[in-house]
């Protein structure tokens, strides 16, 4: 299916790229969310018209992530969970119990945002997380785990 960009799409394309994608990845995640819209000749014209009106939103967004990021660039949060005595959790913390950290020390993150590459954390001590705020937006943040009381 060939799909019309409205904003960047990592791995895809810039805005206002026309690309070729699966009909299930154009349907089922880049329609619905506002990213696509389908590549007919109305839907070019329409885009065409409006590109300078896009491209200055999608500045915007650039900028706020930009500020955004630099509020949270080597910003370290602790979460307390439990633990045992050879400092293994019980359990694990996850994206979304850093996003929700985050989000109550006054920052405003999505746990779709939060980048765990060796995925979730299971030991105590400090441990080096990304927060992908926007395609081109890229913060780093220290989680500090430590025992619950």
């Amino acid at each position: 299916m060939q799909v019309i960009l409205m904003e960047k799409v990592i791995n895809l394309g810039q805005l206002g790229d026309v690309v070729k994608v699966k009909n299930g990845f154009a349907r089922n995640f880049l329609i619905p969310q506002g990213k696509a819209k389908r590549a007919t000749e109305s839907n070019v014209a329409d885009f065409a018209a409006r590109r300078a009106e896009l491209e200055a939103a999608e500045a915007a967004k650039l900028a706020d992530a930009q500020a955004r990021g630099a509020k949270l660039e080597g910003f370290t949060v602790q979460i307390a969970q439990k633990a045992g005595v050879d400092g293994k959790l019980f359990g694990s913390v996850t994206n979304a119990d850093i996003a929700a950290a985050l989000v109550a020390q006054g920052h405003k993150v999505e746990k779709s945002q939060v980048r765990m590459e060796t995925g979730h954390l299971k030991q105590i001590g400090d441990h080096s997380i990304t927060i992908a705020l926007h395609p081109d937006v890229v913060a780093n943040v220290t989680v500090t785990v430590v025992a619950e009381q």
